[in-house]
C-alpha cells in the first residue's frame, strides 16, 4: 500500500486506490489509522509571518470560475548549507485548477527573472485575466507590470503581512515543504532546480489535491476529472450498497468547486449525483 515512506500523503494513497475503483474504507478511517503511525506526524514546521500594525489596505477580492483566469505567484526561500544563504523558488499557480503554470529556482530575487518566467508561462498557457501577488519589490516592479499589461493582464496585490490575501501561493509552498521526503537543505542551486523540476510535474499530474476533491491539478485544468469522477462515484455507491450501516444516508461523490477566489466566502465542496 502507498504510504508516507513512499513520499506520498494519506490523501494521495486514499485517492489513488479510489481512482482504481476500489473503496476499502472511508477517508476519515484512513487518517485515523495513519494517526497511529508516528512517522505520519513527523512533518517540518513552517515559520509564520510577523504581524503588521500599520493601517491596513483594502483587501483584494478575486473570483475564478475557470482555468487561466487568475494566476497567483510568489517567491519562497529554500535552505542552503551556508548561513544566511538561501535559494529562491519562484512559482505561478492557477488558482482555479491549482496547477503550477510557471516556476524557476534562482540565487536571488529579480524582476527580469520573473518577467522571463511569465513570458514562458503565457506562451504555453495563454495570458490570464489577472495576476495576483504580494507586495514585494519583484512583484511590484515596473518591469513586470509593463510586461504583463502588454498582454492585457490586470495586476492585483495583497496587503502586507496578510497571508490570507495570497492563500494559494502560500499553501502551494507549504505543501511543497511538507511533502514526505522533502530534503530541506539543498547543496547548490542546481540540486534545488533538479528537485523542483521533478516536483512540479508530480504535483501537477499525480498529486491528489485536497482542495479540488482529491483530483490532480492537471485533471481540473483540462477537465478530465469528470470522467474519473464517474469511476469514483460507482465505487462509492458499490461500497455503500455493501456497507449501508456505515452511513447515515446515501453518500455523494465530491467534485471540485465551480468557483474559487481570494477573500470570498468559502465555497462548500460540490457534490454531484451518481
Amino acid at each position: 500500500m502507498l504510504g508516507w515512506a513512499e513520499n506520498v500523503s494519506v490523501d494521495h494513497s486514499f485517492a489513488t486506490v479510489w481512482d482504481a475503483g476500489i473503496m476499502l474504507a472511508s477517508r476519515r478511517t484512513w487518517w485515523r489509522i495513519a494517526a497511529e503511525i508516528e512517522d505520519q506526524m513527523l512533518r517540518p514546521t513552517i515559520p509564520t509571518k510577523r504581524q503588521n500594525k500599520q493601517e491596513p489596505r483594502p483587501k483584494p477580492v478575486l473570483k475564478a470560475t475557470r482555468p487561466c483566469q487568475i494566476w497567483s505567484w510568489d517567491i519562497t526561500d529554500v535552505y542552503s548549507p551556508w548561513r544566511n544563504k538561501a535559494f529562491k523558488v519562484y512559482s505561478v499557480i492557477d488558482i482555479f485548477s491549482r496547477q503550477i503554470v510557471g516556476w524557476r529556482v534562482e540565487e536571488r530575487e529579480a524582476d527580469h527573472l520573473a518577467v522571463d518566467m511569465f513570458e514562458n508561462a503565457i506562451k504555453e498557457h495563454g495570458a490570464p485575466d489577472i495576476v495576483h501577488a504580494d507586495s514585494g519589490p519583484a512583484m511590484k516592479s515596473h518591469l513586470l507590470r509593463d510586461a504583463l499589461t502588454e498582454h492585457g493582464v490586470e495586476l492585483s496585490h495583497n496587503r502586507p503581512y496578510v497571508s490570507n490575501d495570497n492563500p494559494f501561493s502560500e499553501s502551494g509552498f507549504r505543501r511543497m515543504k511538507y511533502r514526505p521526503g522533502y530534503p530541506r537543505v539543498f547543496k547548490t542551486v542546481e540540486t534545488a532546480r533538479d528537485y523542483i523540476g521533478d516536483y512540479v510535474p508530480w504535483y501537477n499530474t499525480e498529486h491528489k489535491h485536497s482542495g479540488i476533491a482529491l483530483f490532480s491539478p492537471a485533471q481540473v485544468h483540462d477537465g478530465s476529472w469528470k470522467e474519473l469522477w464517474k469511476t469514483r462515484a460507482h465505487a462509492l455507491q458499490d461500497y455503500y450498497t455493501k456497507n449501508p450501516g456505515r452511513f447515515r444516508q446515501r453518500p455523494n461523490t465530491p467534485a471540485p468547486a465551480n468557483q474559487v477566489g481570494i477573500n470570498l466566502p468559502k465555497p462548500k465542496l460540490t457534490l454531484l449525483n451518481a
